[in-house]
């Protein structure tokens, strides 16, 4: 019998893993020493990661690993040694960000489940049919998705959904978020994030104190549970892999209360105490909850806008309780055994989980009998039924005082801190006997671990992997630090790349038209209405270029429904080429037929060989290099993945996409696409855009990229396209800074690029 429902929680530390599973928690996700999007939580080394996954499975747990990074080339060497001792331990899945990684896992270990991470910013049923098909079994959504978009994936596509429920939520679609990357090189895709959006920001027009614009309010969702379980959510899951044991205890048991509550009695019986909100509460305050996007696009009422208290008084009661009842607890599970005490002969002990003795059978339990729960149409490798029997020394004959049913009782269920007690122990006694006190003790020690190992080797794997499990060798190339064949460092021996150009403002086309020397236009649709299209189109191809229509950061229904009404606009506009952002659209043009060729922009990674391999299979013509590499990690990357890229070299980068709106909160939706600026605490001007077309909010790096003055180092590189993005530059300034990179990449001149301060980006400094 397969559960309907999976209470997820996090686990930051051995001690928080152990906190969940005390409090219910029907799986736990947690970080290894690499690779996981908490770099700085008190991530196990190894050989406790090892315990981790048996002591979940000791008391029926889950445990799912976090491998949700973004992984540079030469990394790749070091993922099997990585993953294959949990793997063979009886690891129940991996979450995943890196389409590589995904094609890696599912090569090495095919049989270990994989989950796609809500970095990979799932908003649709296409790219979750992608993830089916390259053998993801869970995909976890996207924060942002309304009830009425989980119900159509799980109505269109038949795999798990994971959603988050409870906890910190980001203000950028998570995997599309830069700001602390461009910052201060913490990536969050490396899982570092500085959380930049929790800090105070004066908007321009806004005249009151309350600058916490991007700061989210904590995620709760106890009102709309029955709602989020019948749209089709499995796993509900819960953040905050930061906090302490106490919190994981203290939410889990909360959710599992809810759960259970809904489960058992449906919606009708369903409802919340007051209380467990305020408990909630009092476990983390932000600024109150918020029950998220799950029934509203945004709002200002799901903010914090003020900043936090210094001080807050706590409940030292409940925290005293919650230490009791779960962190400081010693779990036992319930065992039934059956001690056979015959006189001259060998005493013996069988011992199995209750509910699975001998001749029983008991309620389903994820560590007996045929498979796995890991939810509808999931299953994992068989396990076999968990029970042990043990002997031990001939039984005496008492001289005088015979053994009793009550002594032998007493001395069994002393069972200390094993992970099992006693619910049931029947004593079958025949005969006059007498058993020394530490043969007794002994026996139960050995009936214990005999039944631990029976229970932890059911879900061992060793040499089931079969041929799928050998070293990854990297490609030469990127196998050290040395030469690189296919791309050289010598610009004056590489190609001159082509000079594309990305435009938000319609009003500029008329200058970037002006220069023969640029082979490209790129129209973003997001500035760029379906009216335009074909004018726009037409006066690129008059002056000899291509014209590309670039398709919005982020594809939801209301850009399904924009592009669905004005699909004769586009079709008849006359592209060369699209420019996709998200593999949502990517399998949206393919369903519609549309038949242009793509680009991947840089937001679809492709960090290594793999993901650029799997990314160009599934119909990119052209790939955008990652914005978070340095200049020899991209060497490695380009060696190890030749082909047709395109790198940025001009433009005030998109550092977050989010479904908020900074001027909606702050000044109220006029619904008129504009810029406005937000100043950080050190005076620098971000830009912000709202996109009304799509409604999302694009917050741009304060000062722009620009590669002017390293023509030789991105030419060595061997990129096939530069290209110059220009977000909130008018045609002014437009004009004046394609001039200077024509002259810098076309004719060698030192033309000064007109900007008051600009950024090389990674270029230099790459990421941890």
């Amino acid at each position: 019998m397969k559960k309907q429902a999976e209470v997820l929680a996090p686990a930051g530390s051995m001690e928080s893993m152990m906190a969940a599973v005390h409090a219910g928690a029907d799986a736990v996700y947690m970080g290894g020493s690499r690779f996981g999007a908490r770099a700085y939580a008190d991530n196990p080394e190894e050989d406790r990661f090892l315990e981790a996954i048996d002591y979940a499975h000791l008391h029926g747990c889950r445990l799912y690993m976090t491998v949700n990074t973004l992984v540079k080339e030469r990394e790749l060497g070091e993922l099997y040694g990585f993953l294959r001792p949990c793997y063979e331990r009886g690891l129940d899945g991996v979450i995943v960000q890196d389409l590589g990684v995904l094609s890696f896992v599912r090569q090495h270990f095919p049989d270990l489940p994989v989950h796609a991470s809500t970095q990979m910013t799932v908003t649709g049923p296409r790219f979750a049919r992608i993830l089916k098909e390259q053998g993801a079994s869970r995909i976890v959504t996207a924060r942002e998705l309304s009830l009425g978009e989980l119900a159509r994936i799980h109505r269109e596509v038949d795999i798990e959904i994971e959603s988050f429920v409870h906890g910190a939520l980001c203000y950028c679609y998570s995997g599309q978020c830069l700001l602390s990357s461009f910052i201060g090189g913490r990536s969050g895709n490396r899982g570092r994030c500085a959380q930049p959006c929790r800090l105070p920001y004066d908007v321009q027009g806004a005249r009151d104190k309350e600058r916490y614009v991007m700061n989210l309010k904590d995620l709760c969702t106890l009102d709309i549970l029955p709602d989020i379980l019948e749209a089709g959510v499995y796993s509900l899951k819960i953040e905050g892999r930061m906090k302490s044991p106490r919190y994981t205890a203290g939410v889990v048991s909360v959710y599992r209360k809810y759960v259970d509550r809904y489960l058992a009695r449906g919606r009708e019986g369903y409802q919340v105490d007051p209380a467990d909100q305020e408990l909630l509460l009092d476990l983390f305050d932000r600024g109150g909850h918020t029950d998220g996007y799950y029934r509203r696009h945004n709002g200002r009422d799901m903010v914090a806008l003020k900043e936090k208290p210094a001080f807050r008084q706590v409940d030292q009661e409940l925290f005293k309780r919650l230490d009791a009842e779960y962190v400081n607890r010693k779990k036992q599970e319930p065992v039934r055994g059956v001690l056979q005490v015959t006189e001259g002969e060998p005493v013996r002990l069988e011992v199995s989980l209750a509910g699975q003795g001998a001749g029983d059978s008991g309620p389903a339990d994820p560590r007996a009998g045929g498979t796995r729960e890991q939810g509808p149409g999931i299953t994992g490798p068989a396990v076999r039924q968990p029970r042990a029997a043990v002997t031990g020394p001939v039984v005496q004959s008492a001289r005088s005082h015979p053994m009793t049913s009550d002594q032998l009782r007493k001395q069994m269920e002393k069972t200390g801190n094993s992970p099992f007690c006693f619910e049931a122990l029947d004593i079958r006694l025949e005969g006059s006997c007498f058993l020394p006190v530490q043969a007794v003790n002994q026996l139960r020690r050995q009936g214990f671990q005999a039944l631990e190992e029976a229970v932890l080797t059911a879900y061992r794997r060793d040499g089931r992997a079969g041929e799928g499990r050998k070293e990854e060798p990297l490609p030469e190339a990127a196998s050290g630090s040395g030469s690189f064949r296919q791309v050289s460092s010598d610009a004056d021996s590489s190609p001159v790349p082509a000079i594309h150009v990305l435009l938000e403002n319609p009003a500029a086309l008329e200058a970037v038209l002006e220069f023969p020397e640029t082979a490209s236009v790129y129209l973003d649709a997001g500035g760029f209405g379906a009216e335009t299209w074909k004018e726009a189109a037409e006066g690129c191809h008059r002056k000899g270029k291509q014209c590309v229509l670039a398709f919005p950061y982020i594809f939801r229904p209301q850009a399904e429904h924009y592009f669905l009404e004005h699909w004769k606009e586009f079709t008849g506009a006359g592209f060369d080429q699209v420019l996709v952002r998200s593999l949502e659209e990517a399998g949206f043009l393919k369903e519609q037929g549309a038949g242009l060729p793509m680009i991947f922009d840089a937001g679809i990674y492709a960090m290594n060989h793999r993901a650029a391999a799997w990314l160009k299979e599934s119909g990119a013509q052209r790939l955008t290099l990652p914005l978070e590499l340095n200049a020899g990690e991209l060497r490695e990357l380009l060696a190890a993945a030749p082909g047709s890229w395109e790198m940025p070299v001009y433009g005030h980068l998109p550092a977050m996409v989010s479904a908020q709106c900074v001027r909606r909160t702050k000044l109220g939706c006029d619904r008129k696409p504009d810029v406005l600026f937000m100043k950080d605490r050190t005076g620098k001007q971000i830009p912000v855009r709202n996109v009304c077309r799509f409604c999302y909010n694009m917050v741009y790096n304060p000062e722009p990229l620009s590669l002017a003055g390293m023509e030789k180092q991105v030419k060595g590189l061997g990129a096939a396209v530069i290209r110059l993005q220009f977000s909130v530059e008018n045609a002014s300034r437009t004009r004046d800074v394609i001039r200077a990179y024509v002259e810098h990449f076309r004719y060698g001149k030192d033309t000064p690029v007109p900007v008051d301060g600009f950024t090389r980006g990674h270029i230099k400094r790459g990421v941890e």
